[in-house]
């Protein structure tokens, strides 16, 4: 059976409020760790973006597979006993590294978007589909890119998504959040170099997305970015050796969560 070809008119319109952005903005730099208003910021800036990015997944070839896998990620990426059998210099070891040390879990970050009280249900199964592959990859974006979870890292973990998904609101916090970080990182911390070079390494790239991520998981870490072409930063470092070198722990900078999508 032929599956339907998806186009953006199959799918409500939905207008961006650029005033409510500003206003959610706002209350996120008066109150760095109210991470809830990251995605009031975005879901009113983005538009029909979401809806573009999915049409073109839904009608490619890989997409379609995903798709028709219905694959739940959270259970298989919090499957820790699993993830242990795995070779020591794995993807899915590095992502279970990653994610113990910094006391993540791929459910908890479903947790944090059900809290924020906006609704994920787009009336349509697949698009939720693949709304749920962009919120349960984007941890496994910080280990593949090396970027960490400090406001800087996180700023540019949104400016390689920016660069394979567009979104308006999700560039908005990105630079946003940059713009904050350079009030207190020295004169010579390259940050805003560290979103455009970021935005670069991820328009390169391969999307996750389309992949079996599963599959992925068994395999050397590096070999696995060389596949999907992901370039490691130069600029998010150097921002780091700047901040250090002037006494400021880069992971101070800003509530670590604050950038987070």
């Amino acid at each position: 059976m032929t599956q339907p070809q998806y186009t953006v008119k199959s799918f409500e319109k939905r207008r961006r409020r650029p005033l409510k952005a500003l206003h959610h903005f706002r209350k996120l730099i008066k109150n760095k760790e109210d991470t809830s208003q990251v995605f009031y910021v975005i879901d009113a800036l983005n538009g029909d973006s979401f809806q573009k990015h999915f049409v073109e997944f839904a009608n490619s070839e890989a997409g379609r597979k995903r798709l028709d896998e219905a694959r739940y990620l959270p259970p298989l990426l919090d499957d820790h006993d699993w993830l242990r059998t795995l070779p020591e210099e794995s993807l899915g070891r590095a992502y279970l590294n990653f994610m113990t040390t910094e006391g993540l879990t791929a459910q908890g970050l479903v947790d944090e978007y059900s809290a924020s009280g906006i609704s994920r249900d787009y009336g349509h199964p697949e698009m939720n589909i693949y709304a749920d592959r962009l919120r349960d990859t984007h941890d496994m974006l910080h280990v593949l890119t090396g970027f960490g979870r400090d406001a800087l890292g996180e700023a540019s973990v949104l400016g390689f998504s920016y660069a394979q998904h567009g979104g308006p609101g999700v560039i908005f916090i990105a630079y946003g959040a940059a713009w904050e970080i350079r009030k207190t990182a020295p004169k010579n911390a390259p940050v805003l170099k560290s979103i455009h070079e970021a935005r670069q390494i991820g328009k390169a790239a391969k999307d996750i997305t389309y992949e079996d991520l599963i599959a992925l998981l068994p395999r050397p870490l590096d070999e696995v970015r060389a596949y999907l072409g992901i370039d490691l930063p130069t600029q998010y470092h150097a921002v780091h050796a700047a901040m250090r070198h002037n006494g400021i722990d880069p992971y101070s900078v800003i509530g670590a969560q604050a950038a987070a999508a």
